[in-house]
């Protein structure tokens, strides 16, 4: 590796060392970019080695184990500013949160950290691990949660759901692009954060309540039920004051990002994976808008499409008529409720090999159009991106 990475690289002011041990002996400044699950093994392999004054830092989703390995391995000389970027590998850095952590650092090594990150051209947002951890849960987990779980329900069901008409158009294109934009990433992206964060673990958990709970109320025909909750779930997170605001998407927008032709009438569906993403802030007392700094843009397409939804009170009756009084969509509620729950019980069993096991099967079933989903997706986050600047700092 060490050679071919030498001949590969053909730069006078960059040298290749064999190992980790040489590279932290003789480095100013330390970034650890590796998996969330392996980052304590790595740290304690090549941390003692690192250069007195050095500065060192991490790109993990969840500093709570990395900086607790910071802590342990490294020598006491040495200081942390780590940093993680909210958002995915393909996305332009422009413009997008940079969360800076300086755990045990000067004011210059922070500013020097800041420097040399200023390249990508995102926003740097000040925060303690601890800070970090609770927003990423916040802002992560539930979308991440409720993105894979679409994706396993339309594997289990054998379908491409931009073939079938009640899956094209409006709301179905924001769902349809994310999900197969977060299967064509690793799966340690989400893993770590899941697993790793004790608060993400919670919320998966709600999640996969509030989706069997809501569905239960759908089969039991429990419209009073059912319309008092969602109600009240959506009052509790979209409250008067962000009536009288511009919604973050349009009709215009929703339907301009599809991977299907847009049918010319819309079959209505009960959009259970948001009903239960609204139900879920409101039972843990998140309000979405008040971590809009950090926010990823995955994150502010689910606030997008769960505030237009709930904030025309025309579309939230439809959804709730069609929960009631529909069946088209049991069989894909069925298998979506199964997803939710199976993706929270791998989450809280901590089991990172059945998580890759499931999210790799589920990969190689969209494989084929990674490509343009990823090309739309790129569009439409530009588009929410342009949208939600005028809301950070609420």
């Amino acid at each position: 590796m060490h050679r071919s990475l030498e001949t590969e690289t053909d730069c006078a002011n960059v040298t290749i060392y064999p190992n980790g041990h040489l590279v932290s002996r003789s480095s100013d400044y330390i970034i650890y970019s590796v998996e969330a699950e392996a980052i304590d093994i790595v740290v304690a392999q090549y941390g003692p080695s690192t250069k007195q004054g050095a500065i060192v830092g991490g790109q993990t989703s969840c500093k709570a184990p990395e900086i607790a390995a910071f802590e342990k391995h490294l020598p006491a000389d040495v200081e942390i500013v780590s940093c993680h970027s909210l958002h995915g590998p393909n996305v332009d850095p422009r413009g997008q949160p940079l969360v800076i952590i300086r755990h045990r650092a000067s004011q210059q090594s922070q500013d020097l950290v800041e420097r040399v990150l200023s390249c990508f051209g995102s926003k740097h947002v000040h925060l303690t691990a601890e800070e970090h951890d609770s927003i990423t849960a916040d802002t992560q987990a539930v979308t991440h949660a409720a993105f894979l779980s679409m994706g396993t329900a339309w594997e289990a069901n054998n379908q491409f759901p931009w073939e079938i008409n009640r899956y094209v158009g409006g709301i179905e294109n924001v769902k349809i692009n994310v999900t197969l934009r977060i299967y064509s990433n690793k799966w340690h992206v989400y893993a770590g954060l899941a697993i790793l964060n004790p608060s993400a673990k919670k919320q998966i958990r709600q999640y996969a309540q509030s989706v069997t709970e809501l569905f239960k109320l759908m089969l039991g025909g429990h419209r009073e039920e059912l319309s008092n909750r969602i109600k009240t779930a959506g009052a509790a997170v979209f409250n008067a004051e962000r009536q009288h605001e511009d919604l973050l998407l349009r009709d215009e927008v929703l339907d301009r990002f599809s991977l299907g032709k847009v049918p010319s009438q819309k079959q209505p569906n009960n959009h259970l994976s948001l009903l239960a993403m609204v139900d879920c802030w409101w039972q843990l007392g998140i309000v979405p808008y008040d971590h809009m700094i950090c926010s990823t843009p995955l994150f502010r397409l689910m606030l997008g499409v769960t505030e237009y939804l709930f904030r025309k009170p025309l579309l939230l009756e439809e959804v709730i008529t069609t929960a009631i009084e529909d069946d088209t969509f049991r069989s894909d509620d069925l298998e979506f409720t199964f997803a939710a729950r199976g993706w929270s019980d791998c989450v809280s069993f901590g089991d990172f090999s059945s998580y890759q096991d499931r999210f790799e099967q589920i990969q190689a079933y969209f494989a084929p159009r990674f490509p343009e989903a990823t090309r739309v997706g790129n569009e439409m986050i530009q588009t929410i991106l342009e949208k939600t600047e005028k809301h950070e700092g609420l």
